[in-house]
């Protein structure tokens, strides 16, 4: 299928050509003032095949974005994918491939060790009740599992 070229670099990805739990880079951005910014696509589930339960996505946000900061002072922004397969993570710099995949391993491995989602209450968050800690375990399990492929990208 040949498509125009799109401004959002995800839309020009062949969604049906990668072969998920993956991560890559998904743009890299130079600031006028000279700071790079990188976004990673931390691709958790095949696309169009299987997506992340919301309340999954919701407490993944929440524990990545808290937990990932305390092993990161580059850490800008955690996102989850409106199609519920993965996230963005966007960072200052250009950090290598393996500086990434030990921070996300790291931080994975935290929500596994979580006994709560933070900031998981009406106060902090605006769906609080919409978390379930069990089920971004299970999904932090799963990417984990399959550490050894995340830098490939297509089958």
């Amino acid at each position: 299928m040949n498509q125009e070229r799109m401004n959002v670099e995800s839309f020009n990805l062949d969604h049906r050509l990668v072969a998920a739990p993956y991560v890559r880079v998904a743009d890299t951005k130079q600031l006028p003032g000279g700071d790079v910014i990188t976004k990673f696509d931390v691709r958790f589930t095949q696309p169009n095949v299987a997506h992340l339960d919301m309340k999954a996505v919701h407490s993944i946000e929440h524990l990545f974005a808290e937990h990932s900061r305390n092993h990161s002072d580059k850490v800008i922004d955690f996102s989850p994918m409106g199609c519920q397969t993965g996230f963005y993570l966007m960072m200052q710099g250009a950090p290598t491939f393996d500086e990434v995949a030990e921070l996300i391993e790291v931080t994975l491995n935290d929500i596994l060790a979580a006994d709560s989602v933070p900031a998981a209450n009406e106060v902090q968050c605006g769906w609080g009740a919409n978390h379930s800690l069990e089920a971004a375990q299970a999904a932090a399990e799963s990417f984990l599992a399959d550490r050894a492929t995340w830098n490939v990208v297509y089958a």
